[in-house]
């Protein structure tokens, strides 16, 4: 163990998905404490325990919390720091998919998405902010997607969202720097994750026949698994990343190239 993160005390927002959950598992490898959130009590449940059987001494909790709104994040913040003591790093990785054409797409639904896949964000960097820039060091990580950079037909209100988050970050990394907090975003590519693998049994695929197709429109032509996505995640939230803010690092095995 290189503990590059030890003494510190992480949030992961999303941490009950399989970046998430991996993140959260890497940070505790490297000796972080670690509080994932999410509002799903039982997939957290299962990732917590995972973490637990298979890191010695893993310093890791859960809170089921709904990070859309502004109160949950406060909560979030000051659970993290009543287990462990003051926030240092913040990974916002919460995240829904809607499937509608933008013409077509419901107000509603541009509410619940920007509430989850923007303003969770907002919120977490606020209430985490105070902490942040007294740690001296603080680092923020924002999970954005490809297609927030290159978009696409179909999902244009989680497209927004993810180039949003990238817009936002370099605002707070212009911000933040004279306080000592750095703020990069990050964009996976085709990751397999337990969502994906659950869509692709719904229609009628094994998670076998799933790893084994290739992904053709990037350069590595295969799926990203989710402990390739927390390990850059570690590096930005890490010292060894002490002069990198305002970037977008894309993690996509070549994906915008092809």
């Amino acid at each position: 163990m290189a503990e590059r993160l030890a003494q510190r005390v992480a949030i992961v927002t999303g941490g009950a998905g399989g970046i998430g959950g991996a993140t959260g598992r890497v940070f505790c490898e490297e000796g972080a404490s670690v509080l994932l959130v999410d509002p799903d009590q039982d997939a957290l449940t299962d990732v917590v325990a995972g973490i637990r059987r298979d890191v010695p001494d893993a310093k890791v909790e859960g809170a089921a919390l709904d990070v859309s709104g502004e109160d949950a994040c406060v909560d979030a913040v000051a659970r993290a720091r009543a287990l462990f003591g003051n926030v240092d790093i913040l990974v916002n990785n919460a995240g829904i998919r809607s499937y509608e054409p933008l013409a077509e797409a419901k107000a509603e639904t541009w509410d619940r998405v920007l509430a989850v896949n923007l303003l969770s964000y907002a919120y977490m960097a606020k209430a985490a902010m105070p902490d942040l820039r007294q740690a001296g060091n603080g680092a923020i990580v924002n999970i954005s997607s490809t297609y927030g950079v290159t978009g696409r037909a179909g999902m244009g209100q989680y497209d927004a969202t993810k180039a949003g988050i990238i817009a936002m970050t370099r605002t707070l990394a212009f911000e933040e720097a004279e306080h000592g907090v750095r703020a990069n975003s990050l964009c996976p590519g085709y990751t397999l994750t337990p969502f994906h693998i659950r869509r692709a049994a719904a229609a009628g695929t094994s998670e076998a026949d799933l790893r084994a197709a290739p992904v053709h429109d990037c350069i590595m032509k295969r799926w990203c698994d989710p402990r390739e996505i927390a390990i850059p995640i570690l590096w930005l939230a890490s010292d060894e990343a002490s002069y990198i803010t305002a970037t977008n690092l894309m993690v996509d095995g070549g994906r915008p190239v092809m």
